[in-house]
This record gives C-alpha cells, sequence and structure tokens, in this order.
C-alpha cells in the first residue's frame, strides 16, 4: 500500500476518501494485468500461450469484461485491508522505535511487511473469492457474485477453504521484506545523492523499483497461492489448476515437477507491467482528490492547481479555518 505524508488541511475522512478513490481507480485501471497474471498463475486454458494470446483467448471466450473479473472483490478489499494495516504498522512502529524515537530503515520496512501480513490474514477470504470469480467462466458462473461466492465456498467446501495458502501469505513476506531492504539500502548509491533530497519523481521510480524487485522474489509463493486458492473439486476441471496436488509442499513439488521451475514465476511479466501504472494512476488519482480537498476547504484557488488561497493561513486546520471564517462574516 502506497503512503502519503499526513496533510493538516485534510481531515481524517477525506485522507481515507482520497486514499480509497486512488486505490480503487489503480486497481480497476490494472484489473486486465491482474486477471492474466492470475490465470498464468494457475495454468488455465486460456494462459497456454504468451500474454497477448492470453487475453486474446480469453476475449474471444468470454468477452471483454472478463478482463475485470473479481476487481469488485479487489475494491470492496481496501478499505478493511488498509485500516487494518495502517493501525498494525503504527503498532509494529512503536514496538521497534528506540528510545530517543528514531527507526531504522530495516525496522521501518519489517514494520511495514509484518502490518500487511496481519491485513492480508485478517482479509484472505476476500482474495480467496477473487481467485475463484477471475478462474470461473464467466459466461458459465459457479459464483454469482461476491456473497454468492462465500456462502458456497463456506456450505460446500467448509470455513478452511476460505483460508487454503494463507500461510504462503506470512512466508511470502520474507524475501518481499528482504527485495525492499535490498532496493531502498542502495538508493542513494543509485542516485548518487542522499534520500532526504529525493525529489517527487524519484521517490516514484524508487517505490516502483522496489516493488517490482519483491515482487519478484516473492512470486512463487505467489504462485503457489493461487493454485491452492482455485482448486476445488467443485468448480469445473477442479479450477483450472494445470497440476494436481494434496497440499502446499506438494504444490510446489508437482509445479516444478511437471512444469519446470520457471513455471513458479509463470504471468511474472504482466505483473511487473502492472507495477508502473498502478502506482502512476494511484498517485495522480490521490492528488486530483487531495486537491479538490483542499479546494472544498478554502485553502486553494482551484482543483486544477496548487495556488494557494490569498489571505489563507495554511498552517489551521479545516476546522479552525472554518471557525475564522464564520466569526468573519459574523463581525461583517
Amino acid at each position: 500500500m502506497a503512503t502519503w505524508k499526513r496533510d493538516s488541511r485534510l481531515t481524517a475522512l477525506q485522507r481515507l476518501g482520497c486514499a480509497g478513490v486512488a486505490g480503487a481507480m489503480s486497481l480497476s485501471v490494472t484489473a486486465p494485468l491482474e486477471v492474466l497474471t492470475v490465470l498464468a498463475q494457475v495454468g488455465t486454458h486460456h494462459s497456454r500461450g504468451g500474454l497477448g494470446q492470453t487475453g486474446r483467448s480469453l476475449c474471444r471466450a468470454e468477452g471483454i469484461g472478463a478482463l475485470w473479473k473479481g476487481n469488485l472483490t479487489a475494491c470492496f478489499r481496501l478499505f478493511p485491508y488498509s485500516v487494518l494495516q495502517l493501525a498494525s504498522y503504527r503498532r509494529f512502529v512503536m514496538l521497534f522505535v528506540d528510545d530517543l524515537g528514531h527507526i531504522s530503515q530495516w525496522s521501518s520496512i519489517m514494520a511495514g511487511s509484518l502490518a500487511g501480513m496481519v491485513a492480508a490474514v485478517a482479509t484472505y477470504p476476500t482474495e480467496v473469492i477473487k481467485t475463484r470469480l477471475i478462474v470461473q467462466d464467466r459466461l458459465k458462473p459457479s459464483y454469482k457474485g461476491i456473497l454468492h461466492a462465500l456462502y458456497l465456498i463456506y456450505h460446500q467446501e467448509g470455513a478452511v477453504a476460505l483460508y487454503r495458502g494463507v500461510s504462503l501469505s506470512i512466508l511470502g513476506a520474507i524475501p518481499f521484506s528482504i527485495g525492499s531492504f535490498l532496493v531502498y539500502t542502495h538508493l542513494d548509491k543509485i542516485w548518487g545523492e542522499p534520500s532526504l533530497r529525493f525529489t517527487p519523481m524519484q521517490s516514484f521510480i524508487n517505490g516502483c523499483l522496489a516493488a517490482g524487485v519483491a515482487q519478484t522474489l516473492s512470486f512463487p509463493f505467489e504462485t503457489v497461492k493461487r493454485k491452492m486458492q482455485a482448486q476445488s473439486p467443485c468448480l469445473p476441471q477442479c479450477g483450472g489448476v494445470d497440476v494436481h496436488f494434496a497440499g502446499l509442499v506438494d504444490c510446489f513439488k508437482q509445479t516444478v515437477k511437471t512444469k519446470g521451475v520457471l513455471a513458479l514465476w509463470n504471468g511474472l511479466t504482466a505483473n511487473l507491467l502492472r507495477v508502473v501504472p498502478y502506482f502512476g494512476v494511484m498517485f495522480s488519482t490521490f492528488e486530483f482528490c487531495k486537491r479538490v480537498c483542499l479546494y472544498q476547504n478554502g485553502y486553494i484557488d482551484s482543483p486544477l492547481s496548487y495556488k494557494l488561497t490569498p489571505g489563507v493561513d495554511q498552517s489551521l486546520q479545516p476546522r479552525e479555518l472554518q471557525e475564522l471564517k464564520l466569526l468573519g462574516r459574523r463581525n461583517v
């Protein structure tokens, strides 16, 4: 999850709203690449060609709307995931800070990874549902929607099916954290200047680079997790998974044995292509929503720019500014 510096000119509700809209927009724009990634990881019949062939095959079979399968579930998951991640992150930061209130870069990354792990485990059933909606045939669906999928999975396969592969979310956080740490500890060498002087564009590139490296290292865990989420005796062709397995370790073994080691990285290309537009749309949407809120609060002249409103004290919080304006009107 991307984070932004807290702006006291926005209310807590406005900050949450901006982040929610930005997250939903970035998920929706990059949803086709997410669908292609999941299909390649699971190994469904659509994904037996390259990236372009997979997309064409899916659209021919199920229509162009199939490229957004599971996106509504992903958007609904945003709010609880973000709230849990933020609350957990603050808790973990308090555990890692020293007596002076400082926290090392490694500890900060660890706090973020642990927070993401807590949020991922707590909202894991929604991820299982999203995977099931993606791998099913849109024209002959086994699940009619999010709630119907939740109901059927629970009653047909039991509650344990909603957490199938959850341990991989925990295991995958280890290489993900290592990848993030390796990138962030070498950024000053890459740019040739201290991190405190990074421009917004450099920070954006840094985020994309860190995400790309971290996701590449943790991708085998994601691949096995998707296969476990998709596999179900209640779905046609057992969910379309390309290998037969009896558990987590067996899934690793059978994938390597029948498909080769590189099969653990199937779908990586689509996933990496998704990184830049995902973060780009997220940050640009967040900034636009932020300008709209600042304009409504009276801090800037237009939602199309950051030109400050003359005579307005930018250090005032929204409620203080509104009270000041109300007092001025009464005096007039």
